[in-house]
């Protein structure tokens, strides 16, 4: 049986991913699911996968945790040494989906078991990349992405021709502000912000594909990964988000992997890697859809790209300090601090304001990381009381 452990177990991609445990219970066991806030879900998770170990984020929420999981033989623990713990237990497979900085030591534990993480955490490669991946490779493990995007190209490339690909495009829905003018972004609250076409996610990712900082980030974590420069990494917006990623190759070849939108297929495609296995996913019907568009991205409406470009042009922490003022910067727009135009001018001024030093150690990381997020918060302070 392959063991199993879930990192942000209770969030919009480990539900998906809890949701296809259940529907192989003979061929896996669950060593630890960790969970961050929501304690009655994690505890409903840890009972219907007979995990080993159930873990909560929140250190006040440990009785409660212990309460609902009595006479299981579950055992439980909580607060952040207990998940990095959890993420160091050994198996055979990890999900290593705890957003932000916070699953920065999490993944790494997990990358040192030296086997296969599957990937879902942006930071990782975009904040930490290089730390990362020397500990991928001192590890010998095995990095699966689960972005629809990076598996539609890792799945493209499966001849492992990566010596003859030319390029990769990835796709995007183009969210909701796709026709809006400057003027109507302006002035766009949360609300219409969080309207996404195509995907169901969480708020701050939602966000940040109507900002498109979403695909800046994955443009850096595409460079990481498939070791590209960024102008060998195109993005094309494609309102069906049915094609989520392309690979042309040097002879013209072009390659796409074509699904319908829905997270449980790159997980399926992470979890049973090399293999495949069967989803309950909708299959998705070309004859219906009848037309597939792609567009090149409007920079100026959207200059989360530029950004992200311009962050893995100047390597060192630029990349960390971009994510990390984006994340102050979305939260206060969702708090209604700031308007939707002025995450990218938060996030660019930051970038002005600290540059790229170098990055060795995690360490560094945490220490740029926590630096973006002072500037960014004192700039949106000034923004809010402008």
């Amino acid at each position: 049986m392959k063991t199993i452990t879930v990192l942000g177990s209770t969030g919009s991609i480990g539900c998906s991913t809890v949701d296809l445990l259940c529907q192989v219970p003979d061929e896996v066991s669950v060593r630890c699911l960790v969970g961050g806030r929501n304690v009655r879900l994690l505890a409903e998770q840890a009972r219907k996968v007979r995990a080993e170990r159930a873990v909560i984020a929140d250190d006040g929420a440990l009785e409660e945790l212990r309460g609902l999981l009595a006479g299981s033989g579950i055992e439980a623990s909580a607060g952040r040494q207990a998940v990095i713990e959890a993420a160091a237990v050994p198996a055979d497979w990890t999900m290593a989906a705890i957003t932000g900085a916070a699953g920065l030591e999490p993944t790494l534990a997990s990358i040192r078991n030296g086997r296969a993480v599957a990937l879902a955490n942006k930071e990782a490669l975009v904040c930490a990349g290089d730390v990362m991946l020397r500990a991928v490779k001192a590890a010998g493990a095995t990095l699966l992405p689960v972005d629809s995007e990076h598996n539609a190209i890792a799945q493209a490339m499966a001849d492992r021709q990566a010596d003859q690909v030319e390029k990769i495009i990835l796709t995007a829905s183009g969210g909701p502000f796709r026709c809006s003018t400057l003027e109507e972004m302006e002035k766009a609250p949360p609300s219409a912000a969080l309207k996404h076409p195509t995907w169901t996610m969480g708020a701050k990712i939602t966000i940040d594909s109507a900002s498109m900082f979403n695909k800046g980030l994955e443009v850096i974590e595409a460079a990481r990964l498939f070791d590209l420069t960024e102008d060998r990494i195109d993005v094309l917006v494609h309102p069906q988000s049915a094609v989520h990623g392309l690979v042309q190759y040097t002879d013209g070849s072009l390659i796409a992997q074509i699904g319908s939108a829905d997270m449980r297929i790159p997980i399926a495609h992470c979890l049973a890697w090399p293999k495949r296995m069967p989803t309950t996913s909708p299959r998705l019907d070309l004859a219906a859809l009848a037309t597939l568009t792609f567009e090149a991205p409007d920079e100026v409406r959207f200059p989360a790209l530029r950004l992200a470009r311009q962050a893995l042009r100047d390597g060192g922490a630029a990349s960390d300090i971009l994510s990390a003022a984006n994340e102050i910067a979305v939260e206060a727009f969702l708090a209604g601090r700031i308007g939707f135009l002025d995450i990218a001018r938060i996030v660019e001024r930051v970038m002005e304001c600290l540059g790229h030093p170098a990055l060795e150690t995690l360490e560094d990381v945490l220490h740029w990381d926590a630096e973006a997020r002072r500037e960014a918060g004192r700039l949106v302070v000034q923004r809010a009381a402008a």
